[in-house]
């Protein structure tokens, strides 16, 4: 069957449900025990650094296995990927919620993370299959829901559970869904994406492991660490070299595991490279307004979840209006637009005291993520409808890959920002301090630590501040990259990318 006769049948709407909801739950599994961490460190007697090893060990795996899917997607039927992904999700999903010992929930951690990571790029990959390139946006509104909506609940969500409950209900409550998913798609499963008769490459796997694992690993831990510890410049170190080795090998490769020619259309690459600004500028609300409100404020972590939430509603809402829009009237006109509003929600946000109200806060975030629910979808879909159908694998790895590195990249970049501009406003307020202070008054220990606190306080604020505005020249610099987007023509997308001699001759479509 062609990929034209697919096109034209009816998209299968029971197909892209079932994976809709196995992508949701395991992406919503990789922000949902954040917040539960304290008890589970509790409960396993375990320190702050051990017990982040199950947020950086999910983030890892998804960082090593992303890459590969391109491969896996074009090796194996979409039915047979799906099975196996949620079913190791599944897996790990009952082996967390009966962990007797912290070494096994770790583990079980890392065998969710082994199915969750091949779910966004195998559903990117069959919905850009199943519709015809005009109705694209519309399908990739409704999946910008999985991409969205997903991770911005699962704090909120948690925050409730573990304030009410015990931290494995965050686990007990996906896995009957799971299951449910797995059944479902045992009967109603179909396979409409093209296979390759192609072979893994077991030196490119391992060359991707140590370039995307240490580029994780490396910016994911120079927040806590510092940028002196030589695990954090050596990890980084290690991944970029590794990273190139593992492009001059790709494109030295007749079928390359990741495709890096993809790059040679503009409207991908121009894409990607919007893609990776703004999620590097998204995390600066992610992390720094919860560091705001429970820090400074004193507001609770389930304060801080709720009031990220109408924002997530939000763009949960705009996602399908926005595929919607972009249908009829392109990337362009909703980039720059949601754009506009983020540059300037951010600038407000760089501009926090400790006087705003709690509801002002919550209605300047939830005009940003409708600024943001704008953008990321339409600006990607663009991008891919530019690839031929052959390509979509590695235009869908490709992004999901950026898409992990650049939001580590992104968190300790802005939290490195605010903590050095954190510490020079604190000297700097000390030194005033000792200035202004009478040397021959007596001070009380109270009164020192009192201003102590002061100064830490006023010292934090400005660090946000300033995180917030470096984030809205980052923010700017993607509104000025928007301008140069046009628009992908339907017979764009048949392009041929420049291939080796053989490649073309290699390509073996088989849709059963």
């Amino acid at each position: 069957m062609s990929e034209m006769n697919i096109k034209q049948n009816k998209p299968p709407y029971m197909m892209i449900a079932i994976l809709f909801v196995g992508a949701f739950v395991s992406i919503l599994n990789e922000t949902l025990l954040n917040v539960a961490l304290p008890s589970i460190m509790t409960e396993f007697s375990v320190d702050a650094t051990t017990v982040q090893w199950l947020s950086t060990g999910y983030m890892l795996i998804n960082g090593i296995l992303i890459p590969a899917s391109a491969f896996f997607i074009q090796r194996f039927t979409n039915r047979r990927l799906f099975l196996t992904a949620m079913s190791l999700f599944t897996v790990g999903t009952l082996l967390a919620s009966i962990s007797p010992t912290f070494g096994i929930l770790l583990s079980a951690r890392m065998i969710q993370a082994a199915g969750s990571a091949i779910m966004m790029p195998l559903l990117m990959n069959v919905m850009l299959t199943a519709f015809p390139i005009e109705k694209r946006g519309t399908a990739m509104g409704t999946f910008g829901l999985v991409m969205i909506v997903a991770p911005a609940l699962g704090p909120t969500l948690s925050g409730w559970i573990v304030e009410h409950y015990s931290w494995r209900m965050l686990f007990d409550i996906v896995l009957p869904v799971a299951i449910l998913t797995v059944v479902l798609a045992v009967f109603k499963l179909k396979n409409i994406t093209p296979q390759r008769n192609i072979k893994l490459d077991i030196f490119s796997i391992i060359l991707s492991s140590f370039g995307f694992g240490g580029l994780l690993y490396g910016f994911s831990s120079a927040g806590s660490r510092g940028w002196n510890d030589p695990f954090v410049y050596g990890t980084i170190i290690i991944g970029v070299i590794s990273i190139i080795a593992l492009i001059l090998r790709q494109l030295r490769m007749d079928d390359p595991m990741l495709e890096f020619r993809i790059f040679k259309y503009p409207m991908f690459a121009l894409s990607s490279a919007i893609s990776i600004v703004l999620s590097i500028a998204m995390f600066s609300a992610m992390i720094l307004i919860p560091i705001y409100i429970q820090t400074l404020r004193g507001y609770t972590p389930m304060e801080s979840g709720l009031l990220m939430l109408p924002g997530a509603i939000v763009m949960g809402i705009m996602s399908p209006i926005t595929g919607r829009l972009f249908d009829k009237y392109g990337a362009r006109t909703l980039a720059i637009i949601g754009l506009s509003i983020t540059v300037i929600t951010t600038f407000f946000f760089s501009r926090l005291d400790m006087e705003i109200s709690y509801t002002s806060l919550m209605i300047l975030f939830t005009i940003r993520s409708f600024g943001m629910s704008m953008v990321n979808m339409p600006v990607m879909t663009n991008g891919l409808n530019q690839l031929p159908m052959k390509d979509t694998p590695h235009g869908t790895a490709m992004n999901n890959t950026l898409q992990q590195v650049s939001g580590a990249i992104g968190s300790a970049l802005l939290i490195t920002v605010m903590n050095t501009r954190a510490e020079s406003k604190a000297a700097e307020l000390t030194s005033a301090a000792i200035a202004n202070m009478d040397e021959n008054a007596v001070v009380s220990v109270q009164a020192i630590a009192t201003m102590q606190a002061q100064i830490m306080n006023e010292a934090t604020l400005n660090g946000i501040n300033f995180s917030f505005f470096v984030s809205t020249l980052i923010a700017l610099l993607a509104l000025a990259l928007a301008l140069f987007i046009r628009r992908v023509k339907p017979n764009e997308n048949e392009t041929k990318i420049p291939q080796k001699k053989g490649a073309t001759a290699q390509l073996n479509t088989v849709v059963k």
